[in-house]
């Protein structure tokens, strides 16, 4: 999962694959970041609180699937990393507008131990953070988009069931007309 290219990657897309790589890294550090807000708000006995904490650590393991998926090119974890964050990405939204429109009720549903103008600044942080990993994970899965077309056009996935497509210049087939069933023929 480190900085270091495979041979897979096309020097031509070097850039993107090395783009791809660190907005996943920074997905991580932020949704690691929402935890420790989220546990620093002491939200363990609240429903609230244990599912925003599972909502940050399901963007932590789309992140880590979509570094596995950059690395290793295969079909299955890169379905996994874009159904993960696309998951993720709509709930991160949702999360975000629902704190910053409604933080005392937010906060109030969230049963917290802590002052209530200290809590607010703590999930407004966190709010922070979720809008820019909502951010973060579109951004994400464009590249994944991008890389994993780049891998088609190319003919670099050819192993997961897929087609490559051929470059040519030709147009028309061999085949003459004249020789199709008559309701064919043009």
């Amino acid at each position: 999962m480190g900085l270091i290219s495979s041979p897979s990657v096309e020097d031509s897309h070097y850039y993107t694959h090395k783009i791809f790589l660190f907005s996943n890294y920074i997905l991580l550090g932020a949704a690691t970041s929402c935890i420790f807000l989220t546990l620093s708000l002491r939200l363990i006995p609240s429903i609230c609180g244990f599912l925003l904490i599972l909502l940050h650590s399901t963007t932590i393991a789309a992140a880590v699937s979509g570094c596995t998926a950059a690395s290793c090119g295969r079909n299955r974890w890169y379905a996994a990393h874009m159904v993960a964050t696309v998951i993720t990405a709509i709930f991160q939204g949702s999360v975000s507008v629902l704190i910053f429109t409604n933080t005392a009720n937010f906060l109030g549903s969230l049963k917290s131990y802590v002052r209530e103008e200290d809590a607010a600044v703590i999930l407004k942080l966190g709010g922070g953070l979720c809008a820019v990993i909502f951010c973060l994970d579109w951004v994400v899965l464009v590249l994944a988009f991008f890389l994993k077309y780049y891998a088609y056009v190319e003919g670099g996935d050819c192993r997961g069931g897929g087609v490559a497509v051929k470059r040519s210049g030709k147009v028309q087939s061999d085949e003459n007309p004249k020789d199709w069933p008559w309701p064919f023929q043009v």
